[in-house]
């Protein structure tokens, strides 16, 4: 297997770099990156092949690897526009919403341990209205809105939720994860004075919690008797929105709508520029104002231009986060092949190339199992009421951040302790290298799962196996030199089916299966 393991991967960036085609601008995105890459010296590599792209726009959007059917019919077809229709085909599929509403869950603490201590009851149905909000392609300002304004119960009404996640739930606690999450801000980095934050804080010092009768079940409203002092000089604290005036607000009404009508007005400095800032990060990898959530004046942009772009296209396209998507998506610049050009490859803040990261922990053991046709079992028994997911239910749905495995945690995946987007560890470690290499886990489903085995039986002869688990792991076939070594291989093993399933451990283990390039 070593042997084999070692050839396969001395392959890897001479299959990445064929194939290529000049990038030309696209659209408005690829007309402000490269005058901006023209600008700093950097120019853009070529294009991606077809066979790169269709799986790093599965992997991306989906957060799925594409079958070998697909990847055959995307390299046959001669359709001129067939990224552009394929782009649409992903931005529709069911999978869509399951990998976003992961992300989300990320940044909105949906976990029923501490420090969030949702429940698991609550869990269940906050992630289906996140879910079924990104099904319904939900406009992002409603969305927001549903969040911040939202009264009830918590296990009946579930955007209530969002009130929840806090140890201590007190107004400036609510500000700081509203201000991460909805405005890119991190209160401690923000240059905010005291005065202003007290201000903001106000918006959420009605927000009230109170038990019910049924166990567990917690109810978020607004109560119009609670107040907020001024801890300093002991006198009322008004809200006030940050550059604006005092609002003025009847004894019944809730502060919070308040908050969601300055939040998601077109005129917000920072609402559109952080959502979209993070779709930015979320594709390419690193965000147009970097860190994704870390706006502030002494931090700027890339490219201004490039930024503001894509707020006005938000709000005009009324809040629609798929036109984002497709935008990106379709830009020469999204495109880019990974592998750096001589005149290009010390350009660490632009995107004159594809950045190469890690797959996220779910998105990598759910590729592993359909490859092998396996599942994963995860169960958690604190805190009741128990909780057990079928191996039937892929990784990335998996709802709870309290329900780990030794797998999730050794691949990064977040503690949903903070809403930053640096709680996920996409880092690359030694041990993470020596589980898919030598662990029991990943042996028994490669030789034991009932999906290679299939795919070999369909496969009678060695060069039809080696044509087909090319396609099923890495998405392309192989090249003339890896087809000959591997088949070599295959005939000298001592039986034939035991070299495929070598040969479905080497790709496995190879970088090109387990990076997005």
């Amino acid at each position: 297997m070593k042997r084999l393991a070692t050839v396969v991967l001395f392959f890897v960036v001479s299959v990445l770099s064929c194939g290529a085609e000049t990038a030309v601008p696209q659209n408005r995105i690829d007309q402000l990156v490269f005058a901006k890459q023209s600008e700093t010296g950097f120019p853009p590599s070529e294009l991606c092949s077809d066979a790169i792209f269709i799986r790093r726009v599965y992997l991306d959007v989906i957060g799925t690897l594409p079958t070998s059917k697909e990847v055959r019919e995307f390299l046959a077809s001669k359709i001129p526009d067939k990224r552009r229709l394929l782009i649409d085909y992903v931005l529709e599929r069911d999978e869509f919403a399951d990998y976003w509403a992961l992300k989300w869950c990320d940044l909105l603490r949906v976990k029923s341990e501490f420090p969030s201590n949702l429940w698991p009851n609550a869990v269940q149905t906050y992630q289906y209205w996140i879910l079924n909000a990104l099904r319904q392609n939900m406009p992002y300002d409603q969305f927001v809105r549903a969040l911040l304004t939202t009264s009830g119960s918590n296990f009946r009404d579930p955007p209530v939720n969002f009130y929840r996640p806090f140890q201590e739930r007190t107004p400036r606690n609510i500000l700081d994860t509203t201000a991460l999450v909805f405005m890119g801000v991190r209160l401690g980095n923000s240059g905010w004075s005291e005065e202003q934050m007290l201000g903001m804080d106000a918006f959420f010092a009605k927000v009230a919690y109170k038990k019910t009768d049924e166990w567990k079940e917690e109810v978020v409203y607004s109560d119009p008797d609670k107040q907020m002092l001024n801890p300093a000089t002991k006198e009322l604290v008004v809200p006030v929105p940050l550059g604006g005036k005092p609002i003025k607000l009847g004894a019944d009404d809730d502060p919070r709508a308040a908050f969601a009508d300055w939040l998601t007005s077109p005129e917000n400095p920072w609402f559109s520029k952080a959502i979209v800032n993070r779709i930015w990060f979320w594709l390419m990898g690193r965000g147009i104002i970097n860190e994704a959530d870390d706006i502030r004046p002494d931090n700027p942009p890339w490219s201004p231009e490039l930024l503001a772009y894509l707020e006005k296209e938000l709000v005009e396209g009324k809040y629609d986060l798929k036109h984002i998507y497709r935008l990106i998506l379709n830009s020469s610049t999204y495109q880019l092949s990974s592998i750096p050009t001589p005149q290009n490859s010390a350009d660490q803040a632009g995107f004159s190339h594809y950045r190469v990261r890690r797959l996220d922990a779910e998105v990598l053991i759910d590729a592993i199992c359909q490859i092998t046709g396996t599942g994963e079992e995860y169960s958690s028994a604190i805190p009741e009421p128990f909780t057990f997911i079928p191996a039937s239910q892929r990784t990335i749905l998996l709802a709870d951040g309290s329900i780990k495995s030794p797998f999730l945690e050794m691949f990064g995946r977040p503690g949903r302790d903070t809403s930053l987007e640096s709680d996920r560890n996409n880092g690359v470690s030694v041990f993470q290298t020596l589980h898919i290499l030598n662990s029991s886990h990943i042996q028994k489903k490669i030789m034991k799962g009932p999906g290679l085995r299939k795919l070999l039986t369909l496969s009678p002869t060695p060069r039809e196996r080696v044509n087909l688990l090319y396609l099923v792991i890495l998405s392309r076939t192989p090249t003339q030199e890896e087809q000959k070594i591997a088949l070599d291989y295959i005939a000298s093993a001592d039986q034939v089916d035991n070299g495929s399933y070598d040969l479905a451990w080497a790709l496995i283990n190879t970088s090109e299966f387990s990076l997005k390039h």
